[in-house]
């Protein structure tokens, strides 16, 4: 996919000025953190992460070596599984001949519009009604791109029913479910790339509700605490750490083994390994201008420390509605937030980083309301592909015959306890 510089060139002009900087500033610090051979990691949420193409973009940027590793959502798990977009007919279900109550509440049926050789071998490895298919494809209905493996049929079923044989595989082999789904993903699905690569990709434990049975099959895949700490050590090595669209990020990046905010104390008390997010870069993408407002107002006069200090409401010690993963973020001395669409913020710091690394991105995303954005989610519907079954069980032999502890992704690294000395290999 060759880049749009003149539509990029345009999203850039059309920031204000203050975002703009921002923009750089994250640029320069992402890039100078890479230079001197720093590890980034992505937190993403779902949905718009999804309809802007910055799933992929990540894809494209953890193939390049410019980001390390991501923690995401079971929702973005499903829908990767199901190829990130896909084209549906939304119909009229009581009129196709299903039962009300058994609809969503806009009374919709979904019918996935694939080509036939998917359809095939959908059809192949799980049981199919394809005159249904065909009667709902026949139908009157709208036709719109959304994110895949969700309510469309068989789209969606077949991700369901392939989530409880990737949750069996994960057991036996002693890996995340993220991790064995990457082994069958596209190479343009941050899955795929992890998989491919050895760089953890991980839902964090807020975010494990979603996705249907996938959201299930993940929380059942490793236990919670194992989950904790993979994410924990994940953040641990990062030098910077890039959010969008994602809330209850302070139940993330805080977790229980975090000692900057507090929120570690006691594990660390106990002489369990944590860290710290002190000396870390944290960037934050947002539509919410009160984040901007807080970070302003801590860094002036201290005023979300000191609602703290003094156990104080902080929504309305501020007068603003105060989301929770304001209070750490605006605390943090490396914290910098950008406000701004994230389809538009993506890709210039995509581009910009690249540009001073002398990086070649293969992918570029675009704000889906731009003809380049709407090219951009025709091309992910034609290219990026659902999850592969049998490549799938073909990864998870692999990785069951090797030795347990190599079973684990790279990118791990030795992260010292500060409090006490020790060190402990930590595994991404």
């Amino acid at each position: 996919m060759t880049i749009d510089r003149r539509t990029i060139q345009k999203m850039n002009d059309e920031l204000s000025p203050q975002v703009r900087q921002r923009v750089d500033e994250a640029a320069d610090r992402v890039a100078a953190a890479k230079e001197r051979g720093g590890s980034v990691v992505a937190v993403l949420g779902s949905g718009p992460n999804l309809h802007e193409g910055v799933t992929c973009l990540v894809a494209g940027l953890m193939k390049k070596g410019i980001i390390d590793g991501v923690s995401t959502s079971s929702a973005v798990i499903n829908h990767e599984m199901g190829g990130t977009l896909e084209k549906v007919k939304r119909i009229d279900g009581v009129s196709a001949g299903f039962d009300p109550d058994r609809l969503p509440a806009d009374g919709v049926m979904e019918v996935s519009i694939m080509p036939r050789r998917r359809l095939s071998a959908f059809a192949r490895e799980t049981v199919l009604d394809l005159k249904l298919y065909r009667r709902l494809l026949e139908a009157e209905g709208r036709v719109i791109i959304k994110v895949a493996g969700n309510m469309a049929y068989p789209t969606g079923l077949r991700t369901e029913r392939l989530a409880r044989e990737a949750l069996a595989l994960a057991k036996r082999a002693g890996v995340p479910f993220e991790r064995i789904v990457g082994c069958g993903a596209d190479p343009y699905t941050m899955i795929g790339v992890g998989a491919a690569t050895g760089k953890p990709v991980l839902v964090t434990v807020p975010q494990l509700v979603g996705g249907g049975e996938v959201g299930i099959a993940i929380g059942d895949s490793i236990p919670i605490s194992e989950r904790c700490q993979r994410i924990a050590s994940l953040l641990a090595g990062a030098d910077v750490i890039m959010e969008s669209a994602v809330a209850l990020s302070q139940e993330i990046h805080d977790g229980p083994f975090e000692r900057f905010t507090g929120h570690g104390i006691w594990a660390d008390w106990e002489g369990s390994w944590t860290y710290s997010l002190k000396n870390k870069t944290l960037i934050r993408i947002d539509l919410d201008p009160n984040l901007e407002n807080a970070w302003l107002r801590e860094r002036d006069s201290g005023i979300v420390s000191g609602s703290v200090d003094r156990g104080l409401p902080k929504t309305k010690v501020m007068g603003v509605p105060f989301r929770m993963e304001m209070s750490g973020f605006a605390r943090l001395p490396g914290s910098l937030p950008i406000v701004g669409d994230i389809g538009e913020i993506w890709p210039l710091l995509a581009v910009k980083i690249a540009d001073r690394l002398g990086v070649e991105l293969d992918f570029m995303s675009y704000k889906q309301s731009l003809p380049a954005g709407v090219n951009m989610r025709e091309w992910i519907v034609k290219r990026v592909e659902p999850v592969d079954r049998d490549r799938m069980y073909a990864g998870a032999n692999a990785l069951m015959e090797k030795p347990v502890d190599e079973r684990s992704p790279a990118g791990s690294g030795e992260v010292r306890c500060e409090r006490r000395g020790v060190h402990a290999e930590c595994d991404g």
